[in-house]
Parts: C-alpha cells; sequence; structure tokens
C-alpha cells in the first residue's frame, strides 16, 4: 500500500511516526508551507515537516489544493490511500475521489462528538470526562465520513490541553497503523455517524477571554482547555494577563465578580465563589505564581 501523508501539527507527527515506525511506505509527505513565526517574524517549518525531513521522506509545502493543482503531484505519485492528520485545509473533490482505497482521516474525538478544528481544547472546556481518537474516511463534510475504528482516553480533572492533547496524539497513531490492517484485510467496518453531535470551533480571542461572572469550575474548565497554550487570559489593570493554571476556591464575598478578595493567594470573585489563579504570565514576562504577581500589582480587579 502505497500512502501519501497530509498533515501539518504535532498532533499529525505521531501519526507519520507510527507510520515511520511500522515500515508502512510512505511516498511522500505534504504540509503547510513554512510561515513567519516569533518576534523576528523569521520563517519556520511546520512540526511535520521538520521531523518528515529528519527521516528522509520527500516533502512537498503546496501554497493551495486548488483548480486541480495538486493533480500533477498525485499522478507522479499514485498513492493507493492518502492518510490526512491535523493538515488544515479542507480537501477538494478530485483529492478526495483520487486514490483507489480513500482518504483516512484521524481526528481527535469520538466522532460524531466534536466535529472541527478543536476538539481537544473543546473537550476540556465543556467538563467531560472522557475524549479519544477516531479514524474515519473522508467525504466532502467536515468530519462527517463513515467511521472506522474509535480508542477511547478518561480525561482526569487535572489533564490540560497539553497532556491530552499528547496522549491522544500518540493513541491516534496507534490507531492508524490497526485501521491500514484492517484495510489491507478487507476487515475495516464503514460505520455511518449518526446521533447526538457538536462542532468544536477554532479558538479565537474571545474563547480564550475569560468572564468571572461564569461559575468557578466552567472557569478552570476553560484555562485546563486552553493550557500550556494558547492560554487563558484576562485584564488586570489595563495588562493582558495570561492565566495557566486555576482552581476553585469555596466561599461567599460581597463584591462584585472579577474583585480580587485574596491577595496572598490571588483569589478572584466569580458568580458561586472564587477561583485561585495559581500561575499567570503578564504581558512581556515570564509565567510566574499569582501570590507573586499580587504582590507587585496594586489594581484590585481583572475584568
Amino acid at each position: 500500500m502505497k500512502i501519501l501523508f497530509m498533515g501539518t501539527s504535532p498532533f499529525a507527527v505521531e501519526s507519520l511516526d507510527a507510520l515511520n515506525r511500522a515500515g508502512r511506505d510512505v511516498c511522500a509527505v505534504i504540509t503547510q508551507p513554512d510561515r513567519p513565526k516569533g518576534r523576528g517574524y523569521k520563517l519556520a517549518s511546520t512540526p511535520v515537516k521538520e521531523y518528515a525531513l529528519s527521516k528522509g521522506y520527500r516533502v512537498e509545502t503546496p501554497e493551495t489544493l486548488k483548480d486541480g493543482a495538486l493533480l500533477p503531484l498525485l499522478d507522479e505519485l499514485a498513492p493507493d490511500l492518502i492518510v490526512v492528520v491535523a493538515y488544515g485545509k479542507i480537501l477538494p473533490p478530485y483529492v478526495l475521489e483520487y486514490p483507489k482505497m480513500g482518504c483516512v482521516n484521524v481526528h481527535g474525538s469520538l466522532l460524531p462528538l466534536y466535529r472541527g478544528a478543536a476538539p481537544i481544547n473543546h473537550a476540556i472546556i465543556d467538563g467531560q470526562t472522557e475524549s479519544g481518537v477516531t479514524t474515519m474516511y473522508m467525504d466532502d463534510g467536515v468530519d462527517t465520513g463513515d467511521m472506522i475504528l474509535k480508542a477511547s482516553s478518561p480525561i482526569a480533572p487535572d489533564d490540560t490541553f497539553g497532556t491530552l492533547h499528547d496522549r491522544l496524539a500518540v493513541l491516534g497513531g496507534e490507531l492508524l497503523i490497526q485501521t491500514l490492517d484492517q484495510i489491507e484485510a478487507g476487515t475495516a467496518p464503514r460505520t455511518k455517524q449518526e446521533g447526538e453531535t457538536c462542532y468544536a470551533s477554532m479558538i479565537t480571542k474571545e474563547t480564550r477571554k475569560l468572564d468571572f461572572g461564569d461559575t468557578a469550575v466552567n472557569l478552570c474548565n476553560r484555562v485546563r482547555g486552553l493550557a500550556p497554550e494558547p492560554c487563558a487570559f484576562a485584564f488586570c489593570g489595563g495588562k493582558n494577563i495570561k492565566i495557566l493554571e486555576a482552581e476553585p476556591v469555596a466561599g461567599d464575598w460581597d463584591v462584585p465578580v472579577g474583585t480580587i478578595v485574596d491577595r496572598k493567594r490571588l483569589v478572584v470573585r466569580v458568580a458561586d465563589g472564587g477561583v485561585r489563579l495559581k500561575t499567570v504570565q503578564p504581558e512581556g514576562k515570564k509565567a510566574m505564581p499569582g501570590e507573586s504577581f499580587a504582590a507587585g500589582n496594586r489594581s484590585d480587579c481583572f475584568e
């Protein structure tokens, strides 16, 4: 089976690594072009490109897939199957229809729940206690194709986006190999997506902004679901403060939400009690304990 791999993010690296370790025939790797990154806006390669080059894979970085732009490469490579993992672009019909064995996707949720760009973040933000990975045959919808295999993982109370992401990425690589083995053997199931669904939209500035009028549990879930990056944030004294770690605190204070009610522990009043901001990062500074920030900050509230 000749495989064309398409992926971009660290989540995709684990699947490509699984293919490499399994000795699978990956004829080429397609990933996003280099983009400016960091304070110096230097061009940076994607994690998939860096890994692929380190293993000697042929790497292609097309700017667009529209108007048949990928057809010459597809004709040259003639892949039997395309594996897509966190690539970041919608595949046009001519790509989906090209390989005789189809296009297979590794998605970081238990479909049909959490279709979309940020399933791992939203599962934690929503307070879910279980997530997982699904492999599926791709169609022209957004994560709507027929499912092949699933593997689940509990979400622990102290899981963050980072810890769950890394666990599901490895699980996704393992599930991909099982999926390909079954496709080759002709035993792979094909299950329609039915029942309850929801959409995990891209993380935006609005997603990241904390609302201290919310409950303590919801606020802490949002912090966990965005840590260690891109991070939840709030404003204090007119400055943007990233919140990396938080925990609920019981209490009843007759002050407006957002008010700092305990400076020694940096506890902030919320709808049903308080939230201790354990680790924060003021703009232009390194992450620090909340109490260290409170000691050097004169403002009495977050907003």
